[in-house]
């Protein structure tokens, strides 16, 4: 039988091997975390790797992603379905084993890491469903969901501000399955972080509530035992486990300095490292006796079918409920959806009372209303702008510690964690997270969104305040950039609804989107209803249509969307005063639109139709990709001024003798 430090050096070899061999990688974290991944993967992981997806099996999150080998090395000895020559293609161009894990790629990654904090800001959203979720559906004696979120993070990781944001919230809830375990070396890439991170970390997360267990030897897997088990015997909040180790455990030469981080050890320290470590076998080559224990299956299909027998018995007692467990987890909408989308669509159609100008934001509000009570897995909250987001529904049920029956989180100012959380409960399964903030401050959460995309992601934001429209809070709140930074995003739909009709489809589309996150922009000023007809609001999904037409082919076609659409319709009004066809297409998602077929985009906007004015007040930039060099857009170049929103849109040339003028100089 192997020692436990041959399976831990079995991690190491595997990591100097696939580094070398693709020449580019990071050793020195998987050398020297390899004892702790022994300890909780033979020791304490819950999970089974002939089905990596298992509803009910502990998460795992790799936080410091650059330590990929360690993970890749962990599936592969565990018995997952990634070979010794998806390892010896590391790095390589379609491999199972990419620089940095991702979760849409490798069997049993369980989320896509590598920016640093982001990991562990997940791994609280993770930990946050499976508790949410047992609150809901768990009954006496039949806890059919009861798993733990496990971490692997470094010292980048607790530097980045996002993971604070998340821990805070964690503790303060009392996520007391979520355990962390912390690679304490004292080394980032610039060297030794005494001079830049001097942090007393554990007394950090000691004040946010957290169980803390300082100065384990990181190095010792009998220490690291005696951790997670004085972690297992608490759940009344999380745990950090500060494990001291040293990077490039075993090189000669580069152990202990950020020599080991971010680059292979080179042919002749390799080789000594091995010779150090004790490992005699050749490269890529691991004895039977090391497979036989590390193989999790046994054991995973034990755990896996005791649980299936668990789900049988309560299937038994509550068929309704585990059929809804079941419904949700597999990420499936309720037979009561269709009519639900309907419903919305069909309300926010409507003239409102008198003729009223209704809010994008509060027509979203509306829709949520409507919604909510057929989507139980709904699960929303906001950055601390609950009421001015509209983003919660009637009858919505507030978390709090010790209160996980609930569907609505009051995130505090805290975005980007409130986006790292909501990639969390997502990728666990069984919810559709959305959460609100202003437009302007999405720039807080655009790297959680860009990471919901690479992990095609069902995600929901809620942005609002979406213009020059937000007035007298002036520029440092009037987005102009954003949205075009958001359309950019490959993978992200971005919906900017002009009346309540476009935001319910919004909405409705956001929430059928099974592949990617959606952002719904949202204005803060009244916007006025838009007469269309039942064929036209069926082609509201498509993303662009035409929403108000003349006779024959148009001159020229004006393209909006959001607050600015009802501009382009006067302005169209104008110039078929003076005798011109104008054509006006609203464009509330670009990129749905960009998916539809050749012919329809051409029917919508006509190759033979040169003379385009696109109107919105956002960057300009982004719309010459429909205008063309022969067209004009009405937009934003600069920042906002503060002043009322009716002195800021002629001031910025949003009228409609400047669209008119524009097109005319076009003709």
């Amino acid at each position: 039988m192997p020692t436990r430090s041959e399976l831990a050096n079995a991690l190491r070899a595997l990591a100097i091997d696939a580094i070398e061999k693709s020449g580019s990688g990071h050793p020195g974290a998987p050398l020297g975390m390899a004892n702790m991944a022994e300890s909780l993967w033979r020791g304490f992981l819950k999970h089974n790797p002939a089905d990596p997806g298992w509803v009910d099996r502990d998460r795992f999150v790799l936080s410091n992603g650059h330590a990929s080998m360690l993970l890749y090395g962990l599936l592969h000895l565990a018995g997952y379905a990634l070979s010794m020559d998806e390892i010896r293609r590391f790095r390589q161009m379609g491999s199972l084993t990419p620089g940095h894990p991702e979760c849409d790629r490798t069997p049993g990654v369980d989320m896509s890491t590598g920016p640093l904090g982001q990991g562990i800001a997940t791994a609280v959203g993770m930990a946050l469903a499976e508790r949410m979720l047992a609150a809901e559906f768990n009954r006496d004696g039949m806890n059919i969901v009861d798993h733990r979120t496990w971490v692997f993070l470094g010292d980048g990781c607790l530097m980045e501000g996002v993971s604070q944001e998340a821990c805070s919230l964690a503790g303060t809830l009392g996520l007391g399955k979520l355990v962390a375990l912390y690679d304490d070396n004292s080394i980032s890439i610039d060297g030794r972080v005494n001079n830049w991170f001097a942090d007393d970390t554990p007394a950090r997360f000691e004040a946010c509530g957290w169980r803390v267990l300082r100065d384990v030897d990181g190095l010792n897997g009998a220490a690291v035992d005696a951790a997670i088990r004085e972690a297992l015997a608490h759940e009344d909040r999380p745990t950090l486990i500060c494990c001291k180790t040293v990077i490039g455990y075993g090189s000669p030469h580069k152990a202990g300095t950020a020599g080991a981080h971010g680059a292979p050890l080179g042919p002749e320290e390799a080789a000594q490292t091995r010779a150090a470590l004790g490992w005699k076998h050749e490269p890529f080559v691991i004895p039977q006796e090391v497979y036989d224990a590390w193989d999790a299956r046994p054991t995973g299909k034990k755990a896996q079918a005791a649980w299936n027998e668990l789900f049988a018995r309560y299937a038994e007692a509550w068929p309704e409920l585990a059929a809804e467990f079941a419904r949700r987890m597999k990420g499936e909408l309720p037979a009561s959806w269709p009519g639900a989308a309907e419903e919305a669509v069909r309300v926010l159609n409507a003239p409102a009372e008198g003729g009223k100008k209704i809010a994008t934001r509060a027509a979203g509000k509306s829709v949520l209303d409507i919604i909510a009570p057929s989507l139980p897995e709904l699960v929303g909250g906001s950055a601390d702008l609950t009421g001015s987001v509209g983003t919660k529904f009637n009858g919505a049920v507030e978390l709090a510690p010790g209160k996980f029956a609930a569907n609505y989180i009051h995130y505090g100012v805290r975005e980007f964690a409130m986006s790292t959380i909501m990639n969390g409960l997502a990728l666990h399964g069984g919810f559709i997270p959305y959460g609100g903030t202003f437009l302007v401050f999405s720039d807080y959460c655009r790297n959680a969104i860009r990471l919901a995309a690479l992990m095609k992601k069902r995600v929901i934001w809620v942005l609002t305040h979406d213009s020059i429209g937000v007035g007298e809070d002036g520029p440092t709140h009037q987005p102009v950039e954003q949205s075009a930074g958001l359309r950019l995003t490959p993978g992200v739909d971005v919906w900017r609804p002009c009346d309540g009709a476009e935001s319910a489809v919004a909405w409705i589309s956001a929430v059928e989107r099974a592949d990617g996150p959606s952002c719904l922009v949202m204005s803060r000023q009244g916007l006025a209803r838009q007469e269309r007809s039942a064929e036209q609001l069926a082609l509201i999904r498509r993303g662009g249509y035409v929403l108000r037409d003349c006779a024959g082919m148009p001159e020229i076609v004006l393209i909006s969307c959001g607050s600015e659409v009802e501009l382009a319709v006067r302005a169209a009004e104008a110039l078929e005063a003076k005798g011109r066809r104008a054509r006006v297409v609203s464009m509330p998602c670009c990129e749905v639109f960009d998916r539809q077929e050749a012919a329809y985009r051409e029917d919508v906007l006509p190759s033979a139709v040169r003379a385009r004015v696109a109107v919105e007040a956002q960057a300009a930039d982004w719309w010459w990709k429909y205008v063309g060099l022969d067209g004009r857009v009405v937009g934003m170049t600069t920042y906002g001024e503060s002043a009322p929103a009716g002195e800021l849109f002629p001031h910025f040339g949003f009228t409609v003798d400047n669209v008119v003028r524009q097109a005319e100089e076009i003709l």
